[in-house]
């Protein structure tokens, strides 16, 4: 049902919308706040992505939210004001598929701000109609959420009201002509939420393309009741990102992240623990897990992991000799905004408990490119495009 064919060798850039473009100042980027980066200033960078060479766009949550990430979101019928206007979503995704550019965007169906007028209402009304939407464990106080984070309270996806709130939006964002999604923390639905999103949107829009986070790292063992997977803690003691967990989601969607790819990649190049041979091996078997049409997007970092560059100390040399095994694979590559122009981080995100996240989500470096890195980008893009 719905095969989204045009997916399978893309180069995708991975934006965070408020950190990328269109922020007048990067002061203070190393809080969490809102810094101005906005679809406008996106809109006005095309030409440098077009002039790179990739062919799809994945953009952050861009709904209502009360975080600069935007995966706190209070209303997910509207478009958040810091980024912008709902007519300059319409504009950037017009303006993509004129330049021949697809564009998919981030959607967040677990949980929601505690913000959100929906939870404020079941939390301060017994007998709230919304009650029911959230998994209230001793109410008021005491619910489940996404893992430990009291924030954003996780959304009963089993309710029928929830489920089709949240699926009608998709499909309001789908109808305005978005290519798809990148579905955020797809444990944490049940599989037959998933199994309904699926069929209702692909009946609708069968070429759109749905692509699941599946990732288990950081989880703790009391976080493992918020998962809705088979045999969580048996996955859970697999590691964070097991084929088998990958797996479970063929049928459901399209594809899932590549976290292995990423896990493998780093033990050859930054930790040399897989020799040449052994890291061959190793990615051979694991692509042989999963059907031909089930898509493994691979990357070297995103904003939840170390950039790729700081991790092998500033060694582009190294950074180069990745990007080029990632880009020789048959399946889609994903750049994430910087890793193309040298952007990099001075400490790991895991070097504090709080917002270390920061440390990978800094300003786009407009003023500071790697010129050399970038003309190396635009040669293994050009390569891969040239092969497939």
């Amino acid at each position: 049902m719905g095969n989204p064919s045009w997916f399978k060798n893309v180069i995708i850039y991975h934006i965070l919308i408020d950190r990328f473009a269109g922020f007048k100042s990067t002061y203070n980027w190393d809080k969490p706040i809102f810094l101005g980066g906005n679809i406008k200033g996106i809109i006005d960078k095309l030409p440098y992505l077009i002039n790179l060479g990739i062919n799809t766009l994945w953009i952050s949550p861009f709904y209502q939210t009360t975080a600069y990430h935007g995966y706190h979101i209070t209303d997910f019928f509207k478009v958040d004001p810091h980024f912008g206007k709902e007519d300059d979503l319409k504009e950037i995704i017009k303006e993509c598929h004129k330049q021949g550019l697809r564009i998919i965007a981030d959607f967040v169906p677990n949980h929601c701000s505690k913000n959100h007028p929906f939870f404020i209402n079941a939390q301060t009304n017994k007998n709230s109609q919304y009650r029911p939407w959230f998994y209230f464990t001793k109410w008021p106080n005491e619910y489940l959420s996404f893992l430990s984070v009291k924030e954003i309270p996780k959304i009963n996806l089993n309710n029928k009201e929830a489920k089709e709130h949240i699926i009608n939006a998709a499909k309001y964002w789908l109808s305005l002509g978005l290519d798809g999604f990148r579905l955020d923390h797809v444990i944490g639905p049940p599989h037959s939420f998933w199994n309904q999103f699926r069929k209702q949107i692909k009946n609708q829009y069968p070429n759109v393309v749905l692509i699941g986070e599946v990732w288990m790292m950081g989880i703790k063992r009391h976080e493992l009741k918020t998962i809705n997977i088979k045999n969580r803690f048996g996955k859970w003691l697999l590691g964070s990102s097991s084929d088998s967990l990958f797996k479970e989601y063929i049928g459901e969607l399209d594809g899932v992240l590549d976290f292995k790819f990423q896990e493998l990649i780093k033990k050859h190049i930054i930790q040399s623990n897989l020799s040449k041979n052994v890291f061959n091996k190793y990615l051979k078997r694991h692509y042989t897990n999963f059907p031909q049409e089930y898509f493994l997007p691979n990357f070297l970092d995103n904003h939840d992991t170390d950039r790729f560059l700081f991790l092998c100390k500033n060694n582009k040399e190294k950074l180069k000799e990745a990007a080029t095994i990632q880009f020789m694979q048959n399946q889609p590559s994903i750049i994430y905004y910087g890793t193309e122009s040298g952007l990099t981080q001075t400490k790991s995100i895991w070097s504090t408990s709080t917002y270390g996240d920061l440390q990978a989500r800094q300003p786009m470096n407009w003023n500071k490119k790697n010129e050399d890195l970038i003309k190396f980008y635009k040669k293994i893009i050009e390569e891969k495009k040239n092969t497939t």
